[in-house]
């Protein structure tokens, strides 16, 4: 008898099987909580400026680059991408630089002549935002896609020492200066 029982172990065989599954679905979906950071930017080609390497998976718009663009912009924080901000956001950005988040980053027309049509080339297609008060949404991390994707991080790490806020990108993409985001290559500071 003691040769026959399998069919005790069927049940419980089943559910740790099933555990094992939906374990390996946990850790897939912390890794990547929804699986379309990059269709975006597979379905878009690069229209304008040129193409760097990158080890991101389908990143070219995030390492599409300009001269003009990437002194101006690093010269106080990382230059961010194009492809994070819709094209209205951008422009009404370049639009406003003698009050940009609280700073004066005034540029001269033909400088802005330079950028702007490089960033509304290269920007964002997903549909514009507004604020409340009816004006494009302007900070990368206050967009339905940027919150939807950091949705899982909590408000004690984007507040960390090492963090300090959600605008900080280099801190757990710490290839973002080069427009590398990949999920796979994210190291959150603890």
């Amino acid at each position: 008898m003691a040769l026959f029982q399998p069919k005790r172990f069927a049940l419980p065989m089943a559910l740790v099987l099933a555990a094992v599954v939906g374990l390996g679905a946990t850790f897939q979906a912390w890794g990547d909580d929804d699986g379309d950071e990059d269709d975006e930017y597979q379905e878009r080609g690069n229209k304008s400026g040129e193409y760097h390497e990158g080890k991101g998976r389908n990143n070219s718009l995030m390492n599409v680059t300009n001269a003009t663009w990437q002194t101006e912009c690093s010269a106080c924080h990382m230059a961010y991408p194009p492809g994070l901000l819709p094209a209205d956001s951008w422009k009404s950005m370049m639009n406003n630089l003698q009050d940009h988040f609280g700073t004066d980053a005034s540029l001269d027309q033909e400088t802005v002549n330079q950028i702007l049509p490089f960033l509304e080339q290269n920007a964002s297609q997903r549909s514009p935002e507004t604020t409340k008060k009816g004006e494009p949404v302007l900070r990368i991390t206050e967009t339905s896609w940027f919150k939807h994707e950091h949705d899982e991080i909590s408000k004690a790490t984007w507040s960390s020492a090492k963090v300090k806020s959600a605008s900080n990108c280099m801190a757990c993409h710490t290839s973002a200066d080069k427009g590398n985001f990949d999920e796979d290559a994210v190291s959150i500071p603890r």
